[in-house]
């Protein structure tokens, strides 16, 4: 395909197909890049990726939180005789503990001595439930929290088996 121009009748000025690629310069390239082959490559990418990117974060190293799950995580030592494993757990850690006062030159913890005055400690926490003062602040919680409920068109919570479970939920905090 030719185009024929004549200017004031004297040169003729001809275009010819191959000459149009051999004209490109350099800004023509980036600028066909820019405005054609990158929308391209996002599109394709974008097809592509799925669920690629709700997969970031969930490899061999990663993180699980409890909200992560459907149910509560347990403690799998858990059970019939979990305070002989606490107190054994408690003994090493003490173990440990003189064995690096020792390291240092400092006088080591009696681990037994001080294994009772922590068995003795925990025997006489006091109960949550028999105070007063956290009793009312409980309820106050659960109060505000059933008009919460009734602003949303919820049922209202029994406010005092919710204080009970609640109380019962610090008093286990610890264990």
């Amino acid at each position: 395909m030719s185009i024929d121009w004549s200017v004031n009748h004297r040169r003729e000025y001809r275009i010819y197909p191959g000459a149009v690629l051999l004209a490109l310069s350099n800004g023509d390239v980036i600028l066909i890049v820019v405005l054609v082959a990158i929308p391209v490559a996002a599109i394709v990418f974008i097809a592509n990726a799925g669920d690629a990117f709700k997969e970031i974060g969930k490899g061999d190293f990663a993180v699980d939180f409890e909200s992560d799950h459907g149910r509560p995580l347990t403690d799998s030592g858990a059970g019939a005789d979990s305070a002989a494993v606490a107190e054994d757990e408690l003994r090493q850690l003490l173990e440990a503990k003189a064995y690096r006062q020792r390291a240092r030159g400092e006088t080591p913890v009696d681990v037994e001595a001080e294994l009772a005055r922590l068995r003795a400690e925990q025997a006489t926490t006091p109960d949550v439930s028999a105070d007063p003062e956290l009793r009312e602040e409980v309820r106050q919680l659960v109060v505000a929290r059933n008009e919460r409920r009734a602003r949303q068109g919820k049922e209202p919570l029994d406010v005092d088996s919710e204080v009970e479970r609640q109380l019962a939920e610090l008093e286990n905090l610890g264990q």
